[in-house]
């Protein structure tokens, strides 16, 4: 029996002419499984070939999950001895036949540990970047995933709704960051988040990628929240931006300013449209307003089962969009040393045109008065 999943990646394997492929934990090896396995001292590969049994090298402690794979496999477990390991790596390569052909791998999921175990045991191998058939593999969504991703979203928002009414002035970003962490965890969302909460006020705003601080929130601060949920192996990545007590003038209309950019990267995503649409028409709003130079990031960025993951929206990324592919919108304005702006949904694209699965509301809101 072979499984719907095997047989996209066998195709997308063919068309990519990958005879092997080599795969350790992380989103790809759960797409394809079903299984959670975690990267540890212990190495887990997985190695595939089309038209053989996949072939599965993984601790003996760990040899129970093989009994939930939704198809057969071969399993090659090995005991707690290090020097025993190289042995089930060579018996999993000899099956499949696979020492002397081209074994793909992912490079930004393999580490150096799996690597050197998968090198040894199949010396004559080359190992190409398989990135791109794994990508072609999971970057349309179907309506399962699509309704995992639609209730990680719905547990985000409702986390933050339950959250803003503790937001107080002179509590810090560390405190308000946890207190959404927990709600996050109160409202279903998986334990193992898409990543931590951003709470960044006032200057620290300004920093797209800022992390909590001991910062006390103040009067005349904008707050950048930036949060997402997880739920059956699928994220939600979202981000609202809220004025503390009473804000300057250039706060509001930057925000403004940064809303309608949202808005208008929503609407550009559309089935055979450049990804590179969608980030031009959120830019040209910012930079006709005059504020290009602190837009310093892409529009957006594919999310499902990674927080980041095709299609990026870039300026450049002539990639075409289709039914099924989710992104996120996230223009922003970020004043050095001021304050910040970013407004971030999730999107699909839809038969003909996109959705957003995020509905909380983007007018600037005053909290913590």
């Amino acid at each position: 029996m072979t499984h719907p999943r095997l047989e996209k990646l066998y195709a997308a394997m063919t068309d990519a002419g990958l005879e092997a492929l080599a795969v350790n934990p992380g989103p790809t090896l759960s797409y394809l499984t079903g299984l959670s396995f975690h990267l540890m001292e212990r190495p887990v590969v997985m190695f595939l070939s089309p038209g053989k049994e996949p072939a599965l090298v993984l601790p003996e402690l760990e040899a129970p999950k093989l009994r939930h794979l939704p198809y057969p496999a071969r399993a090659f477990p090995y005991p707690e001895l290090p020097g025993e390991w190289i042995k089930a790596f060579q018996g999993a390569i000899r099956v499949l036949d696979i020492n002397g052909k081209p074994i793909g791998v992912e490079p930004r999921a393999l580490r150096i540990l799996e690597y050197r175990f998968i090198e040894q045991a199949s010396p004559l191998s080359s190992f190409p970047d398989a990135s791109a058939a794994l990508s072609a593999l999971r970057i349309c969504k179907d309506a399962d995933e699509l309704a995992r991703m639609q209730r990680a979203v719905v547990i985000a928002q409702d986390a933050l709704k339950a959250t803003i009414p503790l937001i107080r002035i002179g509590m810090s970003e560390k405190e308000l960051a946890a207190e959404l962490t927990i709600q996050l965890l109160r409202n279903g969302s998986s334990p193992e988040m898409p990543f931590s909460p951003i709470v960044s006020s006032g200057p620290n705003s300004a920093n797209p990628h800022a992390s909590p601080s001991n910062r006390k929130l103040q009067a005349g601060d904008l707050l950048v929240i930036d949060w997402g949920a997880a739920h059956d192996g699928y994220i939600s990545d979202l981000t609202r931006t809220f004025a503390i007590g009473e804000v300057d003038e250039e706060c509001r209309k930057i925000h403004s300013i940064v809303q309608e950019a949202n808005a208008a990267g929503r609407a550009a995503g559309k089935p055979g449209e450049p990804c590179a649409a969608v980030d031009k028409a959120a830019r040209e709003v910012i930079e006709q307003a005059g504020y290009g130079i602190y837009f310093t990031h892409r529009t957006g960025h594919g999310i499902g089962m990674e927080g980041h993951e095709d299609p990026y929206m870039r300026g450049d990324n002539m990639q075409i969009l289709q039914p099924g592919m989710c992104y996120t919108v996230e223009p922003g304005i970020y004043l050095t040393e001021r304050n910040g702006v970013r407004i971030e949904d999730n999107m699909v694209i839809t038969a003909n045109g996109s959705e957003s699965m995020s509905d909380m509301a983007r007018e600037i809101k005053v909290v913590g008065s």
